[in-house]
């Protein structure tokens, strides 16, 4: 199995007392959000005219911005849906 180099295996902090035995057990698996589900990306116009108008509206080649909304699992469970619904200049300072 493909693990990126960007990923780390989990770590707790040290205690007193173990709740469990914290020897490695089985094989290594990725815990990406693409690994077993089809992700699927769904936009508002509305949301994409907005940052369009504001970055035409910028002086600078590049500025900072928030696209906000949702992630949901579908209902058949094999898949996620994350719905971009708004749109948020930020601030300068």
């Amino acid at each position: 199995r493909f693990i990126p180099k960007r990923m780390v295996p989990f770590s707790f902090p040290l205690s007193k007392c173990a709740l469990w035995d914290p020897v490695p057990m089985g094989d290594i698996i990725g815990a990406h959000v693409t690994y077993y589900r089809n992700p699927k990306l769904s936009l508002v116009e509305k949301t994409l005219r907005l940052a369009y108008r504001h970055a035409k509206q910028n002086e600078k080649k590049s500025f900072s911005c928030f696209l906000l909304g949702t992630l949901a699992v579908d209902e058949d469970g094999e898949g996620i849906t994350l719905t971009i619904d708004r749109f948020d200049p930020g601030r300068e300072v």
